[in-house]
């Protein structure tokens, strides 16, 4: 996916303020934070949107839910959001699965 926005990013094509790297994904700081803390947490492979992934992603997904959950902890955060937007009707804006991981502030419900 060589358009790909976070697909560039992943191969170093577009600079990034990166968090935390291993060899299936990557956080880095949102460009327009919604909370004092606000990374995304993206697979390297590209997987369009939630509903995109197959049962061969299972796998992927856990994988980063618990970068997530190591991140958090690695940024002092005791409580936070996790979100994945899946579509344009939900606020996806780019077309690759990421996982939004907001803290630093109290988080409203329902949020949307």
């Amino acid at each position: 996916m060589g358009s790909c926005l976070f697909c560039r990013i992943a191969a170093k094509e577009i600079p990034s303020q990166l968090i935390f790297e291993d060899e299936r994904s990557l956080v880095f700081k949102d460009i327009s934070p919604k909370a004092p803390t606000h990374v995304l947490v993206v697979p390297k492979k590209h997987i369009a949107s939630l509903l995109s992934s197959t049962d061969e992603d299972k796998d992927l997904l856990g994988h980063l839910q618990r970068v997530a959950a190591q991140v958090a902890a690695s940024l002092n955060l005791d409580s936070f959001r996790l979100v994945a937007n899946n579509g344009r009707g939900a606020g996806q804006t780019v077309d690759h699965l990421h996982y939004h991981l907001m803290g630093g502030r109290a988080m409203q419900w329902p949020p949307g």
